[in-house]
């Protein structure tokens, strides 16, 4: 099997770490029974949980509620041939408890799109995966 050194494995607490320094990533799912990837504006919860905001009547919250989805974030430097990506796995639900729908009101993500209301999307971190690209020797 061929090894490259320029490709490295991020440990969890790493690519969570990466994750909140980064406002843009894009969330995997199934519409239509076709894959769909859709970006937005996104924060990370105490629990390590993704949080999107969006409106209630998105095609997002119909899709994506209750079912297993990816989320991903990334960070490049084309310069330097460096960087990141990290892709959260987990089950998304919409958070309908009051209580932590008005915390997140607080303390959540705000959506960079007007809203008409507001729906918070919980993506729980079941699996954490990342890898970094180092610029090696040789490389221009």
């Amino acid at each position: 099997m061929f090894q490259n050194d320029a490709f490295g494995p991020l440990d969890r607490q790493e690519c969570l770490r990466l994750l909140a320094e980064v406002p843009v990533g894009r969330v995997v799912y199934t519409r239509q029974a076709l894959p769909a990837v859709l970006p937005v504006n996104f924060s990370l919860d105490t629990d390590a949980s993704v949080l999107l905001s969006t409106s209630p009547g998105s095609d997002l919250v119909r899709a994506v509620d209750g079912v297993v989805v990816a989320f991903e974030a990334d960070a490049f430097d084309a310069a330097t041939r460096s960087g990141w990506s990290v892709v959260v796995t987990g089950r998304a639900t919409v958070v309908t408890d009051p209580a932590e729908h008005e915390r997140l009101s607080q303390a959540g993500p705000a959506s960079w799109m007007p809203l008409h209301g507001t729906v918070f999307v919980r993506i729980e971190s079941e699996m954490v995966t990342g890898r970094e690209l180092r610029r090696t020797r040789g490389t221009r």
